[in-house]
């Protein structure tokens, strides 16, 4: 009789040891913080311009992004979004696209400075 109730005991102890769901993921989670950021970069010699900023209270994130397309059109992204709503977005445009009926040669960059290091032939 007094196996049968340590028997139970032990196993009453470590049935009640385990977590209940033993799959669940318990993870720290901190607080959001508010940031903001901002980028933009213009290089009129590869012909690249864009841009990019955001701001954010903890709980809702406001910003927007531009960029200049192919076609010579500026896109302007504004967007907001939260954890209710979701990311919703407005785009615009400003100016009209133009096509060339001919297209020039690919761009190709070359480095501004001249490498001094001048491989020589193997000996043999």
């Amino acid at each position: 009789m007094f196996t049968v109730l340590v028997g139970m005991t032990v196993v009453v102890g470590v049935t009640l040891a385990f977590p209940s769901d033993p799959y669940a993921q318990t993870f720290y989670k901190s607080e959001p913080m508010p940031y903001n950021f901002a980028y933009g970069i213009k290089d009129d010699y590869a012909g690249t311009d864009f841009g990019h900023n955001e701001d954010s209270d903890g709980s809702a994130v406001k910003g927007s992004y531009n960029v200049v397309l192919p076609d010579g059109r500026i896109q302007t992204v504004n967007y907001v979004a939260d954890h209710y709503n979701g990311f919703q977005a407005q785009v615009n445009y400003k100016g009209e696209a133009r096509y060339p009926h001919q297209y020039g040669p690919p761009v190709t960059f070359r480095p501004k400075y001249q490498s001094s290091y001048d491989p020589q032939p193997a000996y043999q």
